[in-house]
């Protein structure tokens, strides 16, 4: 039995201009919801992987922030989840809940400033995720 690779990278990339139409569509869905509830739970999961993203390349985040940043990113783009994505409401549970606890260890060793500054969304959601500020957290520059 041999493979008709031909079949095969055309159904491949079928699924990958697909997927492709799905995010840019959900994109300019979410782009067009009025401010409020609804939209900054939908900004919330890319502005915690946009931060993580950001925060990696600053020099005032300690190696060890860093690699609990990068495996949040990590566990946002894999494929492999503890909850399947495709079930409602609950599908990217998993994905938030560890980005949130990745993104707040981080966040013991960050100052606050360079958080805030990596943040995209509306300041008050991060705020509400890290908590009131912590006598013991490290110095603002």
């Amino acid at each position: 039995m041999s493979i008709d690779w031909h079949q095969w990278l055309w159904w491949l990339l079928v699924a990958l201009a697909a997927w492709g139409v799905l995010c840019a569509t959900m994109f300019l869905f979410a782009r067009r919801l009025s401010p409020g509830l609804l939209r900054e739970i939908a900004e919330f999961l890319p502005a915690c992987v946009s931060t993580a993203r950001r925060l990696r390349r600053s020099p005032a985040v300690p190696r060890h922030a860093k690699i609990a940043l990068l495996v949040a990113v990590l566990w946002v783009i894999s494929p492999i989840d503890l909850i399947p994505e495709f079930l409602p409401m609950i599908g990217p549970l998993d994905d938030v809940i560890a980005v949130v606890l990745l993104l707040r260890y981080a966040a013991r060793a960050i100052p606050r400033a360079d958080l805030l500054a990596a943040w995209p969304a509306e300041p008050r959601l991060l705020e509400l995720l890290l908590g009131p500020a912590r006598p013991d957290q490290p110095r603002q520059r």
